[in-house]
């Protein structure tokens, strides 16, 4: 007999909320009524709706009709933004567009927020601007993580001079392009065995049971947008000695990408439950937050995790898959996040930090900040700058949006600026053209205080999805 598979959908059709509920029910029915057919299991589930205190002594579907008794019959809990919002410094305002900064001061308004920064980098975005910091106090806002959960740079050093890269030109070509897939769609032909999959919380946490199977076809592969492998020449002009890196000119290969079907399935779920548990005034509704100290709020912190330790994973499959291809040796590899929360003292309290497209930049960290697909990236240390929330750009930043890139840059156009740099590139469209960006070595300027720079690397040959 067929095994019952119920969807999400199938219950939001009889009237189950949006919530941990349905995920909990999915997953008992699954269990316990496997060999029930859809529509009998939605009869038994109608029934725990329509009267949940009846099936409080069942002793598979108790813990579904707890859920439904526990739900509040009132309108979610309103607030409304403060009427001043807390401080906040701007690094590089020349360049940063007047509707990043409207959104900045907005989400500074919320009642959770504590303190914030906008990084040289920054363009509008959802809820709260790319290139925005946010710290709040036992509150998690989904949105102001962002959708692409781990977001994050890899670049793997290896024992190979620069110069050597056009001599192998070919040969890395193809390693690149045998073992990258692209697309938001993309995956790979069989699943990959790697121990994230293992990880216990696809099992624990309700909305990501049934993701394993697709997370493990889903593993070291690339989203679309601005999303790239590329091998490039690194220079370090001051030594790295927690990473054994000496200066001198060497071989890179740098990608990146986030947390696939995954993070976006956790992202667009948290944000609607957090907007469910509480009403904002419409500018600011969807950076609902998720309070810690309740269940909903630690689910997601769990997920959260998942999705950066996966996105983590992601990286490194993609770097040993090529490296075990072109055989060089590896020096070292520097990675770091750039969409994600993370619970830091500042001034003695724990708050928690929103970076969404931004690089942490504690006193002594590492990170990576790219440019785009023809201008330089840089390796660089953090300065633990208390003004920026220990926080830096992650990346060049738009400059302009990718429906005004594509009504403005011709394929010529790109063609021409990558031909003019020597560049190789694989994929890619005008809404990713070099002119759509900001001048890096701008942003860089705009944030010496922030970052010393170590050393760059300069993209030689880049793959984007297309």
């Amino acid at each position: 007999m067929a095994k019952l598979k119920l969807q999400g959908k199938d219950l939001r059709r009889i009237g189950f909320p949006e919530d941990v509920s349905l995920g909990l029910a999915i997953q008992i029915m699954h269990k316990h009524f496997k060999h029930h057919t859809v529509d009998e299991a939605l009869e038994v589930l109608k029934k725990i709706l329509a009267s949940p205190a009846d099936y409080l002594d069942d002793p598979y579907l108790w813990k579904i009709a707890d859920k439904l008794a526990d739900e509040p019959e009132a309108e979610p809990d309103a607030f409304t933004l403060r009427e001043a919002g807390c401080d906040f410094r701007i690094f590089g305002s020349g360049f940063i567009d007047d509707s990043a900064i409207a959104q900045m001061k907005i989400a500074l308004r919320l009642p959770v927020a504590v303190s914030g920064a906008l990084m040289p980098d920054a363009h509008h975005g959802y809820g709260l601007p790319i290139g925005g910091v946010l710290a709040g106090e036992n509150a998690v806002i989904p949105f102001g993580v962002g959708v692409d959960i781990g977001c994050r740079m890899c670049l793997s050093i290896f024992d190979v001079p620069a110069d050597e890269l056009k001599n192998r030109e070919k040969m890395l070509e193809k390693a690149l392009l045998r073992n990258t897939i692209f697309g938001s769609g993309g995956q790979n032909r069989v699943a990959q065995d790697h121990e994230i999959i293992a990880r216990p919380e696809f099992d624990e946490i309700p909305l990501i049971r049934n993701f394993r199977s697709k997370a493990a076809m889903q593993l070291g592969t690339s989203g679309s947008g601005n999303h790239f492998v590329e091998f490039g020449e690194i220079e370090i002009t001051e030594g790295i000695p927690e990473k054994n890196l000496e200066p001198g000119r060497y071989i890179g290969l740098l990608s990146h990408s986030g947390s696939r079907g995954l993070g976006a399935t956790i992202a667009n779920h948290y944000t609607q439950v957090a907007m469910d548990m509480l009403r904002l005034p419409k500018e600011a509704q969807h950076m609902a937050w998720l309070p810690l100290d309740r269940e909903e709020g630690q689910e997601y912190w769990a997920a959260m995790n998942l999705a950066g330790d996966y996105a983590s994973a992601c990286h490194h499959v993609i770097h040993e898959r090529i490296s075990r291809e072109i055989q060089f040796a590896r020096l070292a590899m520097i990675e770091n996040h750039h969409n994600f929360a993370w619970k830091e003292m500042i001034n003695g309290r724990e708050l928690i930090v929103h970076r969404k497209g931004a690089t942490p930049a504690s006193l002594g960290e590492l990170g990576i900040i790219p440019g785009s697909m023809t201008t330089a990236g840089f390796i660089v240390r953090g300065k633990g700058e208390a003004g920026s929330i220990n926080s830096a750009s992650h990346g060049a930043g738009r400059k302009m949006s990718r429906s005004k890139a594509l009504q403005s840059i011709t394929r010529h156009a790109l063609k021409e600026a990558v031909k003019s740099k020597g560049v190789t590139l694989f994929g890619g469209g005008p809404d990713e053209a070099p002119q759509a960006y900001k001048d890096i070595h701008a942003v860089m300027q705009a944030q010496k205080q922030l970052v010393d720079t170590l050393g760059c690397f300069m993209p030689k040959i880049v793959r984007m999805d297309g």
